[in-house]
């Protein structure tokens, strides 16, 4: 076997990123799931904790999944959040599994949080076609 074929097939055995499991995941998912996951991909900081995943990614070689209930019911006791994080994964959670939550939390998401989140809404509606972002 040459250096480029063993190269390529050393990459194709490479786990793809997270993000890319996640993605493809929840494409068999309901609408407020992948607007969710979008969501937590796009914002990267969060996802990019790694007792955020422990708690709400389940992952292995044959699976990845969010467990969304395992996660609301555990990650106010068990991570420790600004007030930013705290807000943004309420208003995602209330993204993948509708419910009633405070919207004054948008208040201390800043600007980056608060665009990802208008976004989600628009997925959950069923746009994608809704222009959010700043003004120049």
């Amino acid at each position: 076997m040459d250096e480029t074929a063993s190269l390529s097939l050393a990459c194709a055995e490479e786990p793809s990123l997270l993000s890319d499991r996640l993605t493809e995941w929840v494409r068999g998912r309901d609408i407020g799931e992948r607007a969710a996951v979008a969501a937590l991909i796009e914002e990267g900081d969060v996802l990019a904790r790694a007792d955020v995943r422990d708690l709400l990614v389940v992952e292995n070689e044959a699976v990845v999944f969010c467990d969304w209930p395992r996660f609301e019911a555990q990650y106010r006791c068990v991570l420790v959040l600004d007030e930013g994080e705290d807000a943004f994964l309420t208003l995602v959670l209330a993204t993948a599994f509708p419910r009633l939550v405070p919207l004054w939390k948008v208040e201390v998401l800043g600007d980056r949080r608060l665009v990802i989140v208008l976004r989600a809404l628009a997925r959950l509606a069923g746009s994608d076609s809704v222009a959010v972002g700043c003004r120049s």
